[in-house]
């Protein structure tokens, strides 16, 4: 462990010191319920002060990585029972903005569920405000290149996302501004075919009909058409490497 935790030389050293104990969780070296150094001791191997420490263990705290117990200490967690969605952009970032084979499956798992949802709600509680805010992103669709994935990523994004503020459900939308940095990952590797747009911004025009329409059952239906198809071009053509490639260690 000593190995570990040579020295941190930086400005930002608060932010370092997160970043090198994600590191050590995500990656295993630590063990499910196990008990770091005195925050005395951490500051002493790692040569910065004690407040630096600590602050960096509360943060990984919010993160559900670890809990700091008075007097006691801190020990590691099983984040996937601990975890927050600050922990998201975390596992993103342990990647180094790479998705692994797993992380994408679950990914895609986790949006079939949420977004079939937003589209049902969407159709019963949408307003004519959400109406013409959707029927605005489809105009921008319709006007941005094919080449242009970065805007593509975007535009659809705000397409989603647009649907699940229409859902009137408080917390969707929250969750997907979490995702937004895995979301515009995975669909920039999407619309790198351009044969793909006229179809994704087609479901997207039929959607919106279907909302006018408050057609719920018309409505989940061509969402999940919708992300059946994004699914099946996404796991074809991406790139990211073994099914444990970028993703943490899983314990227990």
């Amino acid at each position: 462990m000593n190995s570990a935790l040579d020295p941190i030389r930086t400005d930002s050293l608060k932010h370092v010191f997160i970043k090198k104990f994600e590191g050590l969780i995500f990656s295993g070296h630590f063990s499910i319920g196990e008990k770091l150094p005195s925050e005395r001791e951490l500051a002493r191997q790692l040569c910065v002060s004690r407040p630096v420490v600590h602050e960096g263990l509360v943060n990984l705290a919010a993160k559900g990585l670890v809990t700091m117990k008075p007097r006691v200490g801190a020990f590691i967690n099983d984040y996937r029972r601990e975890g927050s969605l600050f922990l998201l952009m975390s596992l993103f970032e342990y990647g180094g903005g790479k998705v692994s084979d797993r992380l994408l499956g679950d990914m895609l798992d986790m949006r079939m569920l949420l977004e079939i949802s937003c589209a049902q709600l969407a159709a019963v509680r949408r307003r004519d405000t959400h109406l013409v805010q959707l029927d605005a992103l489809l105009e921008e669709e319709s006007r941005t290149s094919s080449e242009d994935i970065g805007k593509l990523a975007a535009v659809d994004f705000n397409f989603h996302h647009s649907i699940a503020i229409a859902s009137g459900n408080m917390i969707y939308p929250l969750i997907m501004n979490s995702l937004k940095q895995f979301y515009t990952n995975i669909s920039g590797q999407f619309f790198a075919d351009p044969a793909v747009v006229p179809v994704v911004f087609g479901f997207h025009e039929k959607l919106v009909a279907a909302f006018k329409l408050k057609d719920e059952k018309r409505a989940e239906k061509i969402m999940r058409q919708l992300l059946v198809h994004g699914e099946k071009h996404v796991k074809k053509g991406a790139h990211y490497g073994n099914p444990g490639n970028g993703h943490p260690a899983v314990q227990g």
